[in-house]
């Protein structure tokens, strides 16, 4: 369930032919910098000559931004099958009218969270079952997997932490116990397989952005300006 390989670039394309799309997701439990990083890599993109198209989950489309508010509404109670629902429904619309299209045309695409999220949260987190997430996952993506999956680890607790102290509204999630998130922080430290970088979520910004692009860049150096 956790193949995040290559495999929609291995076909050979015409040498007229927009070179394929590179997909990054950017993954970490709550307060671990995602959004930071994501917003500092779109930078770094940029400047090596290639406009990103930049994404979150849940969102992205009106019909996947109206599933998150519902998400993350704080007051909301969702089941545990019911949230994994949503969470594909919006998956499922992303996939279909930003993602594909726009790794079709050979853009880069940097997404903050993807199907790992789900199978961490859902299966870790709501103890749902595997095959259950992941029979779901392939569904709602017609089987596209990230080229790349940056994932930040944190100790549990530190992410907590610094949501407090950056007075952060809690969401829904955001929410749940601490004995939810000690579990999703073990979760993704533990996680393995093709595409996959860990990056220590309590490095500075700077040193986080600096690996990330170094991994972007080692994907496909083919895309970048050479500087």
């Amino acid at each position: 369930q956790r193949g995040h390989g290559t495999g929609r670039h291995e076909q050979h394309h015409h040498p007229l032919m927009p070179a394929p799309g590179l997909f990054v997701v950017v993954e970490g439990p709550e307060g671990s910098g995602k959004s930071t990083l994501v917003r500092a890599l779109a930078e770094r993109i940029t400047a090596a000559g290639r406009e990103p198209v930049v994404v979150r989950e849940p969102g992205g489309t009106s019909v996947a931004e109206s599933v998150r508010q519902a998400l993350l509404e704080a007051d909301h109670q969702v089941a545990p099958v019911a949230e994994l629902f949503l969470f594909l429904a919006a998956r499922a619309d992303l996939t279909a009218q930003v993602l594909r299209p726009e790794l079709d045309r050979g853009r880069v695409v940097l997404a903050d969270r993807f199907t790992l999220s789900t199978e961490v949260y859902q299966v870790v987190g709501r103890g749902l079952d595997r095959n259950l997430v992941a029979a779901g996952n392939a569904a709602a993506t017609g089987g596209l997997k990230p080229d790349l999956t940056l994932v930040l680890d944190l100790p549990p607790g530190v992410g907590r932490e610094r949501q407090e102290a950056a007075g952060k509204a809690l969401d829904r999630l955001d929410r749940e116990s601490g004995d939810f998130h000690d579990r999703i922080c073990r979760a993704y430290v533990a996680v393995s397989g093709p595409g996959i970088v860990h990056l220590n979520g309590t490095w500075t910004a700077e040193r986080s952005l600096d690996a990330a692009w170094t991994a972007v860049r080692n994907v496909r150096p083919d895309l970048w300006r050479q500087s």
